[in-house]
């Protein structure tokens, strides 16, 4: 935080996201309302959110690959602040209904579609590339400070005043961004050289990422934890209204726990230094997929909101060691377009899945439908961990010496031939061996 231009971002975004984490709890309840309790309806809304993301964020990293990203961050916000503060006043004024809910969850959705690449890729003109680990970190805890305050906020405020004062707080906060980027000094910025629109093309950064089996499997990986395990919104409002039988404000506290858990895995990867070994990212997405899957068998509120959060600490681990895989792995002129796939197939095809897992839940009840997506997930992570294990020569030991442990047997002769995964990870982490050494 000693750098002024990475100061007023992550203060800017940190104020925004309570913002906008107050308007998404607040969102998810008055559907709820509106459409007497239809789990298939939050799945449409946040279909609807995410369809933009989908459809725009591969040209949206072309823009930030091609222009000045800082002038594309205050136009994106801007538009979103406005078209945010319409919402509100409908919704403060009793005239909302279902139909408005779905056409500003789109219209919101296109301007974050334009804004997430755009961001993604601005952290790294705002640091200098050794702080760079530290700096995408800072700012996924930053994101999960305001995951814990925005829905507890949110729980207490609709609990007291109704959803009307809940929007109309969350659009005061939402323009918070826009004085930040004004306020940067442009000539401290890390920027490399303008690329060209021949050579911005988005089908080239689709062939660079084919050719790159260290970005493919992330990429793959994400896509999949992002469609089917990352769907907390739909699953959790629903399961603390339809299953536990909750207010607002217990709500506000399942997903509250879900983001003190995932503030603390931000923390925990805040000290990371140099690129995370692809075993890292597979170990995570196993651990995270284990512990959805526990939560889809929780007895009542309770346990539910004590799982909630170790599945949180390995949410964010996994998006964010899979964030700097790609991140540290990836050629500057092609930062915005890789970065705009990663949000693509993070974020991109949750419309796929919170139609599905929403459906599923209306119909097979909200905790299968929570069970089914860490299954999911674990059975992604597994074909991950065959892949980069058949690509790479590596492979798994089993040791009884001192009780059952599993070894990692890396083919590069450059680490010695026996490591367990977490020591694995761990030379990594500490010797900063370069990416073309890491078993990739």
């Amino acid at each position: 935080m000693t750098v002024r231009n990475y100061r007023l971002f992550s203060t800017g975004q940190l104020v925004k996201l309570v913002g906008v984490w107050m308007m998404f709890t607040a969102q998810d309840w008055l559907v709820l309302e509106l459409s007497d309790n239809s789990p298939g309806a939050l799945g449409v809304v946040t279909a609807i959110q995410f369809l933009p993301v989908l459809l725009l964020t591969l040209y949206s990293g072309r823009l930030a690959d091609r222009y000045d990203k800082r002038k594309l961050l205050i136009a994106a916000n801007a538009a979103f602040a406005v078209t945010a503060v319409v919402f509100a006043v409908l919704v403060a004024a009793g005239v909302v209904r279902l139909w408005h809910v779905f056409l500003f969850a789109g219209l919101l959705g296109i301007a974050n579609a334009v804004e997430t690449p755009v961001r993604q890729s601005f952290v790294s003109e705002l640091v200098q590339l050794r702080l760079l680990p530290n700096a995408l970190a800072l700012s996924a805890a930053t994101f999960n400070v305001a995951r814990i305050s925005g829905p507890a906020l949110a729980g207490v405020a609709i609990a007291v005043a109704g959803t009307g004062p809940v929007f109309l707080m969350s659009t005061v906060l939402a323009v918070a961004p826009v004085f930040a980027y004004l306020a940067m000094r442009t000539g401290d910025l890390y920027r490399s050289a303008p690329v060209s629109a021949k050579d911005a093309r988005v089908l080239d950064g689709l062939r660079y990422v084919r050719k790159r089996h260290d970005l493919l499997l992330p990429l793959c990986l994400m896509a999949v934890v992002g469609m089917i395990g990352f769907n907390f919104p739909v699953t959790l409002a629903a399961l603390a209204k339809i299953d536990f039988q909750a207010g607002p404000s217990s709500f506000g506290l399942l997903t509250t726990a879900l983001a003190v858990g995932a503030l603390g895995g931000a923390l925990a990867g805040s000290g990371r230094r140099s690129r995370p070994s692809a075993y890292l990212v597979i170990g995570a997405t196993l651990a995270f997929a284990a512990l959805e899957f526990a939560v889809g068998f929780s007895p009542n509120f309770t346990v539910a909101a004590l799982l909630l959060l170790p599945t949180g600490f390995f949410s964010i681990y996994v998006a964010q060691a899979a964030n700097h895989r790609v991140q540290m792995g990836v050629d500057s002129a092609f930062r915005g377009r890789v970065m705009s796939l990663y949000v693509l197939v993070f974020l991109g095809t949750t419309p796929i899945g919170a139609t599905a897992i929403g459906w599923w839940g209306e119909h097979f009840g909200v905790p299968s439908s929570i069970w089914v997506a860490g299954l999911v997930c674990f059975v992604a992570g597994l074909a991950a961990l065959v892949w980069q294990l058949r690509v790479s020569g590596d492979r798994i030991v089993v040791e009884r010496r001192t009780g059952l442990r599993l070894r990692v047997a890396v083919a590069d002769g450059e680490i010695p031939a026996t490591l367990s995964v977490g020591e694995l990870a761990g030379r990594v982490g500490r010797t900063g061996i370069p990416s073309a050494q890491v078993p990739s």
